[in-house]
């Protein structure tokens, strides 16, 4: 009988993209785009027929809760929401033993929401595989699915160049930076000096690139950082659990992506695309977007409409792919794949 777990992933955690190798994430994205290619033909593939998922949500969501049920579904898995109100990690019960009950009903665990601390201890005493649907330091689904997403539009990965523009600490820039310096992308963050990248995360980025050629770059200048860019990517200007909304929009004003900003890489047409995890805050037909307009007069913040609905945007295509690579991930960890090496 063929022992699944010489496999470089069967019954292994995702908690942070600094933790798999440029082939390992590489896989995981070509994987993605095969399961959305059987999903798109009609073709079964029920590789967790029988398994149960128990998805925890701290922090609200809608691709990350839809993309996850939908995967398990696919999968012929059954998976369990359990909301901020039906989970006490920390609080009325500690992560471990939270953890270790889990893991005795459940064969899986995806975790959304604040500490990094708590998914890592949830996947130390589960005894299951644990996902991480996003924490306030990595966001690693989001990545499988971006760099699906990029890989779907210019057919390679490498050597591509992708800029961030916002806030440059946040989880997205962290995972984009250290993501890209993984796979040999040129990874460019934008954003004020008061938001870089912490050093410690330009480090990690750092050795990556030495290993995969990808050039980075971290500046406050927008002419320097959008200069032949391929992908121009950007999120919330205030991430969930933040109030400082006038302080960001002051600082962010500048970074907004938009036509003008767009321009800037020189990348012909065809070789440029936009970016966006969302929600974006693209016009006011939100409550956020009234209360915005209503306290600092803008309609548009992180990106503007013109852009968000342009022939260079391919978000709603990104947050489809949310699902297919979530489902690749799900099944190469917990699935019992024949993969001996990547």
């Amino acid at each position: 009988m063929t022992d699944f777990k010489n496999s470089v992933f069967q019954g292994r955690s995702v908690l942070a993209e600094k933790d798999f190798t440029a082939a390992e994430l590489s896989y995981l994205i070509d994987f993605g785009l095969h399961l959305k290619a059987l999903k798109k033909a009609g073709v079964p593939h029920h590789y967790l027929e029988g398994k149960n998922i128990a998805l925890l949500f701290e922090k609200t969501s809608t691709r990350t809760r839809s993309a996850f049920t939908t995967a398990a579904i696919d999968l012929g898995a059954h998976p369990e929401f359990l909301g901020a109100n039906d989970i006490q990690l920390g609080k009325k019960e500690s992560v471990e033993d939270t953890a270790k009950v889990l893991g005795s009903m459940f064969d899986g665990i995806e975790f959304r929401g604040f500490s990094q601390r708590a998914v890592e201890g949830l996947a130390q005493y589960s005894g299951v595989p644990v996902w991480n649907g996003l924490t306030d330091e990595w966001h690693p689904t989001q990545m499988l699915a971006d760099f699906m997403t990029v890989k779907e539009n210019f057919g390679h990965i490498k050597g591509l160049t992708l800029t961030f523009m916002g806030d440059g600490r946040n989880n997205m820039a962290n995972s984009l930076l250290v993501t890209g310096a993984i796979l040999g992308v040129n990874i460019h963050i934008v954003a004020p000096k008061e938001l870089h990248p912490t050093q410690e995360v330009q480090d990690i980025a750092n050795g990556f690139a030495a290993d995969s050629g990808a050039k980075l770059l971290i500046t406050d200048d927008l002419d320097e950082g959008l200069k032949g860019s391929n992908v121009v990517y950007t999120d919330v200007w205030v991430s969930m659990g933040e109030s400082n909304w006038e302080e960001r929009v002051k600082l962010l004003t500048p970074y907004q992506v938009n036509m003008a900003a767009m321009k800037k890489t020189g990348t012909p047409d065809d070789q440029l695309i936009f970016m966006h995890c969302l929600p974006a805050f693209h016009d006011t037909t939100t409550e956020y977007g009234k209360e915005i307009e209503e306290k600092y007069g803008i309609t548009e913040m992180e990106v503007t409409d013109e852009v968000f609905r342009s022939k260079y945007a391919r978000q709603f295509e990104e947050a489809e792919n949310r699902m297919h690579s979530i489902k690749a991930m799900m099944a190469a960890t917990l699935g019992n794949l024949f993969i001996p090496r990547v």
